[in-house]
């Protein structure tokens, strides 16, 4: 009987405090140090095409929340945005923070579409082939509206 207490105690403390539990800190770093490589030219001089509309807004949620493919948005970059997803900052580097006005005014349309379609190599971000281009297009303007 001891034993039993005691194991259950041991595996109760080793549980609770495990990382996954850990206090995160309410925002990732800003500015976030970089280096990721550029996207070629073809891609990084590209502008949004798509009006930033509410039901656009709407789709790019439903994207980063729940349906993007490998995995969702959310879990690396953090329900709002701020890269303290359960991924995010386990990750190395760590996940980019989009409410981080500074990091994210040098990063153009057209980066975010490479990236988002291609991955980000080195890191953690995983490449979103399957997303049609409508698809990236309408989460970038949710991704931006993070930093607003």
């Amino acid at each position: 009987m001891k034993k039993t207490i005691y194991f259950l105690l041991v595996a109760s403390v080793v549980f609770w405090t495990s990382p996954v539990f850990a206090d995160k800190p309410d925002k990732a770093q800003c500015p976030q140090k970089r280096t990721t490589k550029k996207a070629p030219v073809k891609f990084s001089k590209l502008t949004n095409p798509l009006e930033a509309t509410e039901k656009r807004l709407k789709k790019g949620e439903e994207l980063y929340m729940d349906k993007a493919q490998p995995i969702q948005c959310l879990h690396c970059h953090g329900a709002r945005g701020d890269g303290t997803g359960e991924l995010g900052l386990q990750a190395n580097p760590p996940a980019r923070n989009f409410t981080c006005a500074e990091t994210m005014k040098n990063i153009s349309d057209g980066q975010m579409f490479w990236a988002i379609k291609n991955g980000i190599e080195g890191t953690a971000m995983p490449p979103f082939s399957n997303l049609e281009d409508w698809q990236i297009w309408v989460l970038i303007h949710y991704v931006r509206q993070f930093g607003k």
